[in-house]
């Protein structure tokens, strides 16, 4: 296996962009794992591969805890829309920063309510792009179908302006945004919790989705293939990698906050990165939901934290051989 080549980013920067954020739902401690994974050695490790590293902290001097703990940041079913919004636009600008200077955006959460913002400012960059999703978890809900009202289960919905009727008034940035996610852009892979409305959103707008049941009957070789090919029949157009570390199974992950059994294999979950690396078109990558206060052991907080950080290594260029 060659080494990949990046070619939106001849110049091979890195802007790690620090995303500890909890707001998307009611757990603690996914905001840490921004921090775990730096303490963890994740600048040394891309720098190591040939990468120039800088570090953005967008949200940098905001109160997270009093606005977590803000009981009237509530729409009618949306749990802290006003924490959500606001976070999500600084990360947003953050993201749409690195995309105008070329530099290849590496966000690490927190909750996967960031990843209105990262794709968002994805395709407003690259409007004939694609996005892989790779979660155990569809997070299209809407603001009318969420049950939980938790907004991590709702970014995929809000970057596709799903249901935009009903989302709470604080969201008018991604309102104005001139780009959203069309169904046709955006894939996911290893789903296997996915409430019912979701199904039916899925199935109505012709979203091409890959759950476990096609990684056990196709193998994961030829679900990547078939994902990418989905996004990017071309084969030419760039590629956002949005990965909720839930997407593996929790044999491997444990310290995450909605964990399915059932999931990727370690194996498989970083095949996934080599392979969209391989294809030279990788133009970005979220990794999110590490949260290591969920651990019951110290080993889980390792394996978490490892995994994370060859999830970066493998979509910065690093191969077995």
């Amino acid at each position: 296996m060659s080494n990949p080549h990046y070619k939106l980013y001849p110049k091979k920067h890195v802007t790690v962009i620090k995303a500890p954020f909890s707001g998307g739902q009611g757990k603690s401690g996914v905001e840490d794992g921004p921090e775990q994974l730096l303490k963890s050695g994740l600048l040394h490790q891309i720098e190591s591969l040939g990468w120039e590293c800088s570090v953005a902290d967008p949200l940098e001097g905001l109160d997270s805890a009093k606005m977590k703990a803000n009981v009237e940041d509530v729409y009618e079913r949306c749990k802290r829309p006003q924490m959500v919004s606001e976070c999500c636009e600084r990360i947003y600008k953050a993201v749409e920063t690195c995309h105008q200077q070329g530099s290849f955006p590496l966000t690490v959460g927190g909750d996967h309510s960031i990843g209105m913002s990262t794709i968002t400012a994805f395709v407003n960059a690259h409007p004939n792009g694609g996005i892989i999703w790779v979660d155990a978890h569809a997070d299209i809900n809407t603001s009318s179908t969420t049950c939980s009202g938790n907004l991590h289960g709702c970014p995929v919905a809000f970057a596709m302006g799903l249901d935009r009727k009903n989302w709470p008034p604080q969201f008018k940035w991604l309102d104005a945004l001139k780009t959203l996610v069309k169904p046709e852009q955006i894939t996911y892979i290893g789903l296997r919790d996915v409430d019912a409305g979701e199904k039916k959103i899925l199935r109505d707008l012709g979203i091409k989705a890959f759950s476990m049941y096609h990684v056990d009957k196709y193998g994961i070789n030829e679900v990547v293939r078939m994902a990418m090919e989905a996004v990017n029949p071309s084969g030419e157009n760039p590629i956002h990698l949005s990965y909720d570390v839930d997407g593996i199974d929790p044999l491997y992950v444990a310290a995450t906050g909605t964990p399915v059994r059932g999931g990727l294999t370690l194996r498989e979950g970083l095949f996934i990165v080599e392979e969209v690396a391989n294809s030279g078109n990788l133009a970005g990558l979220d990794i999110v939901e590490v949260n290591p206060s969920l651990a019951t052991t110290d080993i889980h907080i390792v394996d978490t934290v490892n995994t994370g950080l060859s999830i970066a290594k493998c979509a910065l260029g690093d191969t077995i051989l």
